[in-house]
C-alpha cells in the first residue's frame, strides 16, 4: 500500500519544542486522515534541529465509496421540514428522493446518499495546508515581506521547504499538490547545514533516511541520543574516567546536533574545590555539557564531555578549546561566587529577605521565613524534632537564596545553603534541613528522614497552602501557579511514609482569621482530593477515602489511611460484601419511607419492643448493641481492623432480619421500632465509615 513522507524543513527548531511537535504533527495528519475514513498501518514523526519529519505507512490509494440512506420528514410535512431535509442530504429537490412506507408511521422520504470514494492524494493536499498554517508551537514567528499580512504564515522559525510524496513502493510517488504561503512542495530537501549543505531528491521514506545520513543528518532522535551515550561512555572509559549520566541533558543536547561527535575537554584541579554541584550546574546551564567523575569515585574530574554538530578537520581541537575557555570562564565566576558566599554567615543574610517580595498579599521573604520558623517548632514534638534545632534551621532555610551561587543558578538552592551552614558550624540537623526541606519536590523524590528536615518541610509547606487559601489564590482546572497540588502531595508522602501522626486543622486554622471554619474545611477538602490521587497510585479505592473523610475530624491522614486499608480489606470479604449490601438496602428504605413520613427515624428504637417481636427482630437488635459499642471501642483504641471484625458479626443478624420480618408493619408502633432498628444500623456502621460513600 502506498505511504506518506512528509518534511518541513527550517531554521533552528529549540530543543525544548522538538519532541512534542513531531508527536503534535503526527497526530494532527492522522486523526484528520481518520476523521475522513482513510485508516493507515502505522505512523512515526521525527524531528532535527531544522526538520519534522512524517512517515505513514499502509495508507490507500483511494478512500472508499460511501452510500448513506437519510430518513427524511413524514410526506406531508411543513415546507420548512421538507426544505431543511433536502439541504442536509445535499437534494434540490424531492425529485431526488424517494418515498417510503412504515406501517406504524405512514409515508416518508428517504435520500440516498452516494458518495464516491476520494483520491487519498487529493485529500492529503487538503488537509495538509491548514495543518501547517495552525500548527500548535509554543512560540512562532512571522518573517519576510509577508509578515505585514494578516493572518501570514506563522512558524517557530522560519519555515524553507516542503517535501510531500505519496504512492506505492513500486512506483514512483507523486508529490502532494499543494502550497504555503508561496513555499510549493517538492522533493528537495537539505542535509547537514555546514557538512552537506547541497540539495538532494528525495521520493520515498525507505530512501528519505539513508540519504540524510549520507548528507549527515540522522533523523531519530532517540538514535542521535544513543550514539552520544555510547560514545561519551566510550570516550571516558578510555581515559579512567565514569560519565555522570543526565538524561535531561542528553535530551536537550541530541535536539541540538544532526551529526553528534562527542568530544572531551579539561580544566584545571583548583576549580574541584567549588562543590561538585556547583560544577554541575555551572557546565550544565552555560555550555551543555556533561561532567565526569574519577573512575570507581564520587569526585569529579578536571574534565568534561561536549558534543559537537561537526566533524572537524583537526580532529575537534579548535572546538575544545574553545569549550575550555568558556568553561574555565565559568568556572571562575562560580569560584568568585563560592568565596564571597563564604565569607558571610547565613545568618547575617535575613535582613535582606526583608527586601524580597514573596507574594504582595502574603508579605515579604523575612515575614514568610518568621511564620515558617514559628510552625516548625511546634511541629517539632509532633514529629520527634529538637524544637530549637526546628526554628533555627527554619530560620536559616531561605538565607541562600540571597547568596550569589544561587542568584546564578537557582537550581541550587537549599542544596548551597546546606554547604554554607556545615562551612559555618551548624548542627548536622540544620544543615540537612536547610537543603531538605524542599523536599519532596515530586513523586520520584525522596522524603526526608531527619525529623528536623521534616518539621521544616512541613512547616513550609503548610505555610505555602494556608497562605494561598487565605487570600483563596487556589488551583483551578489545569492552573496552579503556585504549585500548590505539588506541596499538599509533599505533605502527605511525609506523613504517611514517615507513620507520623499530625492534626492539620490545628495546624493551618490559626492562619485564617476570618471564615476560619470554612476555610480550614475547604483546605482539609483539597487534601482529601490529593490523598485520593496519592492512594489511588497505590491501588486503594476513592470512594472508600470519601467514605471515612465524611465522617468528623478526619484531619489526622495517616489514620484515614489506615481506616481506609482496613475498611477495603473488610469489604473485599463475603460478610463485608453482604453487610454493605444490607446497608444499603436499610439506607434505601428509610430514605423513603422518611420522605413519605416527612419525619427522621434517628431516635434510639425501643429495645423491650424490639424484644417482644420477632426473633430476628430481636437478635438485630441485640447485635446493633454490641457491634457499635465493640467498634467505638476499637475506633477509639485506633484498632481499625478490630472495629471491621466487630461490624462483620452484624451480617448474620442483618440477612435474617430482611429475610423474615417486614419493615413496614400494620402495627405504627412496631414499623417505627423497625424503622428506628434500620437507622441504628445505619449509625452502627458510621463509627468506621460513612457507608453512605461507598460504592457498589
Amino acid at each position: 500500500m502506498p505511504d506518506l513522507l512528509l518534511e518541513l524543513l527550517s531554521e533552528e527548531i529549540p530543543a525544548r519544542m522538538q519532541r512534542r511537535a513531531a508527536e503534535d504533527l503526527k497526530k494532527l495528519v492522522t486523526d484528520a486522515l481518520v476523521e475522513r475514513g482513510f485508516l493507515y498501518e502505522g505512523a512515526k514523526a521525527f524531528a532535527t534541529p531544522r526538520r519534522l519529519a512524517l512517515h505513514i505507512a499502509g495508507l490507500p490509494a483511494r478512500g472508499e465509496a460511501v452510500r448513506e440512506e437519510r430518513r427524511g420528514p413524514r410526506v406531508g410535512a411543513p415546507e420548512a421540514a421538507v426544505q431543511g431535509f433536502l439541504k442536509s442530504a445535499g437534494l434540490s429537490s424531492l425529485d431526488q428522493a424517494t418515498t417510503v412506507t412504515d406501517p406504524k408511521k405512514g409515508e416518508f422520504y428517504l435520500a440516498v446518499i452516494e458518495r464516491p470514494g476520494r483520491e487519498t492524494l487529493d485529500v492529503l493536499a487538503e488537509i495538509l495546508p491548514g495543518i501547517i498554517k495552525s500548527f500548535p508551537w509554543p512560540k512562532s514567528m512571522r518573517w519576510g515581506a509577508a509578515s505585514a499580512q494578516p493572518g501570514s504564515l506563522r512558524w517557530v522559525r522560519p519555515l524553507q521547504s516542503i517535501v510531500a510524496t505519496f504512492g506505492p513502493e513500486t512506483e514512483t510517488p507523486d508529490v502532494v499538490p499543494f502550497a504555503v504561503e508561496g513555499i510549493s512542495v517538492g522533493t528537495t530537501t537539505r542535509g547537514h547545514r555546514f557538512l552537506s549543505p547541497e540539495p538532494f531528491e528525495v521520493r520515498r521514506f525507505d530512501d528519505y533516511v539513508p540519504a540524510l545520513e549520507r548528507a549527515d543528518v540522522i533523523l531519530d532522535a532517540d538514535r542521535r541520543k544513543d550514539i552520544i551515550l555510547h560514545d561519551a561512555k566510550d570516550l571516558a572509559f578510555a581515559r579512567g574516567l565514569d560519565l555522570v549520566e543526565d538524561e535531561g541533558l542528553l535530551e536537550e543536547v541530541a535536539g541540538l546536533v544532526e551529526r553528534p561527535v562527542v568530544l572531551m575537554g579539561s580544566f584545571e584541579e583548583r576549580f574541584l574545590e567549588i562543590p561538585a554541584e556547583a560544577i554541575r550546574a555551572t557546565i550544565r546551564a552555560n555550555q551543555k555539557c556533561f561532567v565526569l567523575r574519577k573512575s570507581g569515585s564520587e569526585e569529579l574530574a578536571p574534565a568534561f564531555l561536549l558534543v559537537s554538530n561537526l566533524v572537524a578537520s583537526d580532529g575537534g581541537a579548535a572546538i575544545t578549546a574553545g569549550n575550555e575557555r568558556v568553561v574555565r570562564a565559568r568556572l571562575s565566576d562560580a569560584r568568585f561566587f563560592w568565596e564571597t558566599d563564604k565569607a558571610t554567615k547565613l545568618e547575617d543574610r535575613l535582613p535582606k529577605l526583608d527586601a524580597i517580595v514573596f507574594h504582595e498579599k502574603l508579605g515579604t521573604q523575612g515575614e514568610r521565613v518568621a511564620r515558617i520558623a514559628a510552625l516548625a517548632k511546634d511541629i517539632a514534638p509532633l514529629v520527634g524534632a529538637d524544637p530549637a534545632l526546628a526554628e533555627r534551621a527554619a530560620r536559616l532555610a531561605k538565607a541562600d537564596l540571597v547568596t550569589e551561587m544561587v542568584g546564578e543558578f537557582p537550581e541550587l538552592q537549599g542544596l548551597m545553603g546546606r554547604k554554607y551552614a556545615e562551612l559555618q558550624g551548624e548542627h548536622p540537623s540544620v544543615a540537612a534541613a536547610i537543603e531538605e526541606h524542599y523536599k519532596p519536590v515530586g513523586p520520584s523524590d525522596r522524603v526526608p528522614t531527619d525529623p528536623v528536615s521534616i518539621a521544616v518541610a512541613l512547616a513550609d509547606k503548610l505555610d505555602t497552602l494556608a497562605g494561598f487559601w487565605s487570600i483563596d489564590e487556589k488551583p483551578t482546572g489545569s492552573k496552579d501557579p503556585y504549585a500548590l497540588r505539588r506541596a499538599a502531595l509533599g505533605v502527605i508522602r511525609a506523613l504517611i511514609e514517615r507513620s507520623l501522626r499530625l492534626s492539620l486543622a490545628s495546624l493551618v486554622a490559626p492562619r485564617f482569621a476570618n471564615a476560619g471554619t470554612e476555610r480550614t474545611a475547604d483546605l482539609l477538602a483539597f487534601f482529601a482530593d490529593r490523598l485520593k490521587v496519592y492512594l489511588r497510585d497505590q491501588g486503594a479505592r476513592h470512594d472508600l477515602i470519601d467514605a471515612v473523610f465524611a465522617l468528623p475530624g478526619q484531619d489526622d491522614l495517616l489514620l484515614v489511611v489506615r481506616r481506609v486499608e482496613a475498611l477495603g480489606a473488610f469489604l473485599a470479604t463475603d460478610d463485608g460484601k453482604n453487610l454493605l449490601a444490607g446497608y444499603k438496602r436499610a439506607a434505601n428504605i428509610l430514605r423513603i419511607e422518611e420522605k413519605k413520613d416527612g419525619r427522621t427515624y434517628d431516635a434510639a428504637p425501643d429495645a423491650a419492643l424490639a424484644a417482644s417481636g420477632e426473633p430476628e427482630e430481636r437478635a438485630l437488635a441485640e447485635a446493633l448493641t454490641a457491634a457499635r459499642e465493640e467498634a467505638s471501642a476499637a475506633v477509639a483504641a485506633e484498632d481499625f481492623s478490630g472495629a471491621m471484625r466487630a461490624l462483620s458479626r452484624l451480617r448474620a443478624p442483618v440477612d435474617a432480619f430482611f429475610e423474615k420480618v417486614t419493615v413496614n408493619a400494620d402495627d405504627p408502633a412496631l414499623r417505627r421500632n423497625r424503622l428506628l432498628l434500620l437507622n441504628a444500623l445505619r449509625a452502627a456502621t458510621r463509627e468506621v465509615a460513612e457507608f453512605s460513600r461507598i460504592e457498589g
